[in-house]
């Protein structure tokens, strides 16, 4: 039966691939955004429009039946007009989570991937290795696959495949995982990132032990640890060179645009691997999906064979071009676990690098002011440069006591070059300034779709 749907924040990252989704099930959608009646990304939702989505301002204006299903971001707020509509018009109200928990457990067979970085990376690899295997899934990603992105798709964070196997980017963040119950439940790493230690584990630990196999990181301590209170049967584990592994990899070799290594299976055969993804945080990530997709019967090889055409994710690590000598890179960056494998996979490689690091609020920089500044100045070189703007402050009671002057006085005191600027476009001309040729330009941060505008820009600017 045919449903109506209004998703409030229709162009968000989380949002928009789930309700075409959910369109693709036969339900009728309608949304609203703040950024569409801001004029921002206008393309985009010119694009929606063109794919049968109804649109209104985000004025409650959209919302005016009992029949309509509301889906708000995590926290329903009642000053939001949709919201607010909703209640007057006696229409439910569901949040993101709910919704794609919803259709997630629906699904006979289900792939969560979950840990605190290479989520979207993993769950992209998966995608990509299932769809190659004619397995159809339908997948929920929290970025753009640039294997299925194509003019008709530009914001392919979605892939809309069969009912019954349900392929989706989990998180923990918001508490949310703990609606999900996998099939297979993937958990690539455990880190301080939004929630206590203590929090963090109940909620991987109920997460896998709800799943019939759980695939575990064994080199991460706190993913390790989570595999031994599990039943041997139900886990499969991984790691870089860890013999007891279930998958390991050895022999890392990087390349300019890629990583090589040899896969082991425990017990089986040896497999030679190539990536087109650099960097041997993407040597755990594709372990992660082989080890996934092998719990639901794809064969190893072939699944060895499809990542080999894994295209990547975009803004991880994402070329975006190359001006007099000058590469600019995007990234999504925003953790300091994050931070690292980034900076460590682009020292590989020679080359100075110019890093750009948009803090996406004030709160993450109070909460690892001392894990930002140690993993800068642990992997910085003596002639790399970190430029940081203030974060973007929208108002309301945000404590602002600790800004990107903070971090960069303290990587200063610990002998590494760092700037904090006001704005973003002040850090864009001092970059233009110093660049020169063999330098890389980095451009880092979460949560804001025009940091890849103004990574364009900088490089037209170059050229």
């Amino acid at each position: 039966m045919a449903n109506d749907y209004f998703f409030c924040g229709i162009g968000g990252s989380g949002m928009l691939p789930l309700a075409m989704i959910v369109q693709a099930q036969g339900h009728r959608i309608e949304g609203s955004d703040r950024s569409r009646d801001q004029g921002r990304t206008p393309e985009k939702f010119a694009w929606l429009e063109a794919h049968g989505v109804t649109l209104h301002p985000q004025d409650g204006s959209g919302v005016t039946r009992a029949d309509q299903t509301v889906v708000a971001t995590g926290a329903i707020e009642d000053t939001v007009p949709d919201v607010g509509a909703a209640r007057r018009v006696g229409a439910p109200i569901v949040t993101r989570p709910q919704l794609l928990s919803q259709l997630f457990n629906a699904a006979p067979t289900s792939i969560g991937v979950a840990g605190t970085s290479g989520k979207s990376t993993i769950t992209g690899m998966i995608a990509w290795i299932l769809h190659r295997a004619g397995r159809g899934p339908t997948v929920m990603n929290g970025a753009v696959m640039k294997n299925f992105a194509d003019a008709d798709h530009p914001f392919a964070s979605a892939l809309i495949g069969g009912p019954d196997l349900f392929v989706s980017e989990v998180d923990e963040s918001d508490g949310s995982i703990a609606r999900y119950d996998p099939t297979v439940a993937v958990v690539s790493n455990i880190s301080l990132d939004h929630k206590s230690m203590e929090e963090l584990r109940e909620l991987f630990g109920g997460f896998t032990g709800r799943a019939a196999t759980a695939v575990l990181n064994l080199d991460n301590l706190e993913t390790q640890a989570l595999a031994q209170t599990l039943p041997p049967e139900k886990v499969v584990t991984f790691a870089l060179g860890e013999e007891s592994a279930t998958l390991n990899a050895h022999d890392l070799e990087p390349q300019p645009t890629g990583m090589r290594f040899t896969l082991t299976e425990r017990d089986g055969p040896k497999h030679a691997v190539t990536l087109n993804v650099p960097g041997a945080h993407n040597v755990a990530n594709a372990l992660a999906a082989l080890g996934a997709v092998r719990a639901i019967g794809v064969p190893l090889a072939e699944a060895v064979a499809a990542l080999e055409s894994f295209s990547g994710i975009r803004r991880r690590m994402e070329v975006v071009g190359t001006a007099n000598g000058v590469t600019v890179i995007d990234d999504f960056a925003h953790n300091p676990d994050k931070i690292a494998a980034t900076l460590k996979t682009l020292h590989a490689f020679d080359g100075r690098l110019l890093i750009l690091f948009q803090p996406h609020g004030f709160g993450p920089l109070k909460l690892m002011k001392n894990e930002f500044i140690e993993g800068f100045t642990g992997l910085m070189r003596a002639d790399d440069l970190l430029l940081m703007p203030e974060p973007v402050y929208y108002g309301g009671t945000t404590d602002r006591s600790v800004g990107s002057e903070d971090i960069a006085s303290g990587v200063r005191a610990a002998g590494r070059q760092a700037e904090a600027l006001p704005t973003r476009d002040a850090c864009g001309d001092r970059l233009v300034e110093l660049a020169r040729p063999g330098d890389r330009i980095i451009i880092m941060g979460a949560r804001d779709d025009t940091l890849s505008v103004f990574a364009a820009d900088l490089l037209k600017r170059l050229a």
